[in-house]
């Protein structure tokens, strides 16, 4: 069965999956927002083949996450503003893993505040009064890029 290309899809979840949904990339991610920068300790901190790692942040760089710059010889990995916008992305799929997916010892990784030593806990997504989102307190209603495939599946919401 041919593999379903994301990246020509009209919605941006699935355009984000094409790039974020390879294996290796959200890892890669992580290590970037860890303050990894260097191809090699990537490698060390991540176990990954150097090929794979390559591949990975050939593509980070060319969807804009990350910046390739030269030092010297070499050269560094550096978040780009839509890489840092990933974040809170990142801070949410960490917090449901450290809840869901952790081994009985608990997270691997604590985030803590430089000047309080607090952890920082992953809030909920709120809406405008402060109450905690639920997939049964939204409206979903189709966007100027929706498909009339979209249109037609949330007629009442496309009423308004």
């Amino acid at each position: 069965m041919p593999r379903t290309d994301f990246a020509t899809m009209r919605c941006p979840i699935a355009r984000a999956m094409d790039v974020l949904g390879e294996r290796w990339a959200i890892l890669v991610m992580r290590e970037a927002f860890y303050g990894t920068t260097r191809f090699d300790d990537f490698a060390r901190h991540l176990g990954i083949a150097t090929n794979i790692l390559s591949t990975r942040l050939k593509d980070l760089v060319e969807h804009d996450l990350l910046e390739r710059v030269p030092e010297g010889a070499r050269h560094s990995y550096r978040l780009t503003e839509k890489g840092r916008a990933f974040f809170p992305v990142f801070l949410s799929l960490k917090g449901w893993a450290d809840r869901w997916m952790a081994g009985p010892d608990g997270q691997a990784m604590c985030l803590l505040d430089p000047v309080t030593g607090e952890e920082i806990a992953c809030p909920p997504p709120l809406d405008s009064a402060g109450r905690p989102v639920t997939p049964e307190t939204i409206r979903l209603v189709p966007g100027p890029a929706a498909s009339e495939a979209m249109r037609r599946r949330f007629p009442e919401a496309a009423r308004g």
